[in-house]
């Protein structure tokens, strides 16, 4: 595969950036980057983490990369007219701090071509009313890695629902305590269990 894809594959920020540039210097376009390189290189690496050939460390190092290359690439891709794979925001819910699930779906969406409102943590169900209103946002995508923060996230379906947006939005659920029963109580849309399959069912969700 392409230099730029391996960097990606082996987290390598550094080469990562480098070969971004070196490849729009020869010509290539910002949306070819993310189709035929930046896109498939994520792919591979959630392919790797669900086999187990990759780990969490593996995935912060490759999302790493890849937004290293993402920042050269963003500009010209919003310049070119770039229609985004959909618009996400993504946040750990309120009262809950953990952020490194979330950070690593972040970057695994940016990695498949969809543009993300990373809202942090401890986000207020609001937040998330106002990015659906104000950024065109289509996938709401929430996070909870403690059981006593899980009403949380029924809390901000709830919100969606008051603030008449919840039919503009699909809502995906996840985080070590939270159940494909829990999302389907709380009226989700979907429940991933990892990082790769939440990319996967965001595709779905979006199509």
């Amino acid at each position: 595969m392409s230099d730029l894809y391996d960097a990606i594959l082996t987290g390598d920020a550094k080469a990562s950036a480098a070969a971004s540039r070196k490849r729009l210097d020869e010509g290539e376009t910002a949306l070819d980057l993310v189709q035929k390189h930046m896109v498939p290189a994520m792919d591979e690496v959630g392919r790797r983490f669900q086999c187990e050939d990759y780990f969490v460390p593996e995935l912060l190092l490759a999302a790493r990369a890849m937004k290293a290359a993402l920042e050269l690439i963003r500009p010209l891709l919003a310049a070119g007219g770039a229609e985004p794979a959909g618009r996400v925001a993504i946040g750990t819910v309120k009262g809950d701090l953990h952020d490194i699930g979330k950070n690593i779906v972040a970057a695994m969406l940016e990695g498949a071509g969809f543009e993300v409102t990373d809202l942090g943590a401890d986000v207020p169900p609001q937040a998330f009313v106002e990015a659906v209103e104000t950024r065109g946002v289509r996938l709401v995508c929430l996070s909870a890695l403690l059981t006593v923060t899980m009403p949380s996230m029924k809390t901000t379906v709830d919100a969606l629902t008051a603030a008449g947006v919840r039919g503009r939005v699909k809502v995906l659920v996840g985080g070590a305590p939270v159940t494909q029963r829990y999302a389907d109580e709380i009226g989700a849309d979907g429940y991933s269990e990892n990082a790769a399959s939440a990319v996967a069912l965001a595709r779905k969700l979006c199509a």
